[in-house]
């Protein structure tokens, strides 16, 4: 009977695990889990830091920039001739053109001629490119014998000849380039004679040299 009593006792259920045990492999489980939260956390904190870091040298560049195309500027800046916002060179349609004609007034020319010496200097010295954007109020090209079909059509000559008067003054031909906007992007009211003489404008805006790719260099080869 003893003998069987051992018995019972030896294949009995098994005992019951510690519970130091089980609360040790819940802190493990607890401390991993916060670990892979933290360095999650720390990498988010570092990647902000990285974009705020990379903007804050972005507006800095941007800065320096403006400025430098500033001095460049200053004396048709300083005496009204042209405008300068957020890099964008302005000069009034009026300056350059009479009404609905593409050809440069006298005034223009000289202007572009003052304009083209510093324009041509800080291209090449930040190896930059300079667009020629030309643009115009709302009213419709009029006229059976009109010489441009459109709006469009008017501010592309324009630009052209812009682009030409500063090749003409010495900027190399690959360092500007013509755009056209029309009526787009009006930057005052075309209900009064005031915002449409604004809106009758060229602009010229540095910008960065595009990337030449491999394919584009075998492209351009004799």
């Amino acid at each position: 009977m003893a003998a069987l009593n051992d018995d019972l006792v030896d294949g009995g259920a098994e005992p019951a695990v510690p519970v130091w045990a089980v609360f040790g492999d819940l802190m493990a489980g607890v401390l991993g889990a916060f670990a892979l939260i933290l360095v999650a956390a720390l990498g988010m904190q570092m990647e902000l830091a990285d974009r705020l870091k990379a903007e804050v040298q972005q507006r800095e560049q941007a800065a320096r920039r403006l400025q430098t195309l500033e001095q460049a500027l200053a004396g048709p800046l300083a005496a009204g001739r042209v405008t300068l916002a957020d890099g964008r060179i302005g000069i009034r349609g009026s300056v350059l053109f009479a009404f609905a004609s593409d050809e440069l007034q006298p005034e223009g020319r000289q202007l572009l001629k003052t304009l083209a010496g510093p324009l041509g200097r800080y291209l090449r010295e930040r190896g930059e490119i300079l667009m020629v954007s030309g643009f115009t109020d709302d009213r419709q090209v009029r006229g059976d014998s009109r010489r441009f079909a459109d709006n469009w059509e008017l501010s592309a000559q324009r630009a052209l000849t812009v682009t030409r008067a500063l090749i003409d003054e010495g900027i190399p031909a690959d360092a500007v380039f013509a755009a056209a906007f029309g009526s787009q992007q009006a930057v005052a009211s075309n209900a009064d004679a005031d915002g449409r003489a604004r809106n009758r404008r060229v602009e010229m805006a540095p910008m960065p040299r595009p990337a030449r790719t491999e394919a584009g260099k075998a492209a351009v080869k004799p």
